[in-house]
Order: C-alpha cells, then sequence, then structure tokens
C-alpha cells in the first residue's frame, strides 16, 4: 500500500539545539531511496508502507545510538485507493487553486 507521512521527531534530553540529531534521521530517510521532502516542522516521506514506517523506526533506532534518551515523534499519514498520487500532485492541487 503505498503512503504519504508527515513525520515530526523530536529528540529529548539532549538540549536546546538539536540540529545534529534530526540530521541523523535524515540521512537515513534520504539514504533509504524514498521520496522525501524537509521542512520545516519535519519531513515528508513517500513510499510503500512497509518501507516507510521501516524508516521511521530506523530514525528512531539511530537517534538512540547517538546517545538521544528519549525520541518522541508525531505522525500524519494518508493512503489512497481510488488513484495514484504523491507529494508533488498534493502540494500541485493546492498551488494550482491558489
Amino acid at each position: 500500500m503505498h503512503v504519504i507521512v508527515d513525520l515530526c521527531v523530536v529528540p529529548m534530553g539532549v538540549g536546546v539545539s538539536v540540529s545534529e540529531f534530526i540530521t541523523t534521521c535524515e540521512k537515513v530517510i534520504r539514504e533509504s531511496g524514498l521520496k522525501s521532502q524537509l521542512h520545516a516542522y519535519g519531513t515528508n516521506i513517500e513510499g510503500e508502507w512497509d518501507d516507510v514506517f521501516a524508516v521511521v523506526k530506523r530514525c528512531h533506532e539511530v537517534m538512540h545510538e547517538a546517545g538521544v534518551p528519549r525520541v518522541s515523534s508525531s505522525m500524519r499519514f494518508g493512503t489512497r485507493t481510488d488513484k495514484a498520487f504523491s507529494i508533488e500532485d498534493k502540494v500541485r492541487s493546492v498551488e494550482e487553486k491558489m
């Protein structure tokens, strides 16, 4: 099943600046080969369900391996069966209506 996920990962217990740890997760996402789009408060990830959620799990693992004692994530995700869809399709649909 194809899915688009909006993932926000928050490393906790490592101080105020967390970009170093966000980078470890972003590298996992990019190395996965899945289509993704970084934004100010998270990353959109697109692909097959099991592949996308394996990447989410791996993000938690690499942060813990990097010394983050606690990781909190929030996600919004969507699937559909009536037609194919992509991150670009969703953005383009809104921009065309502006």
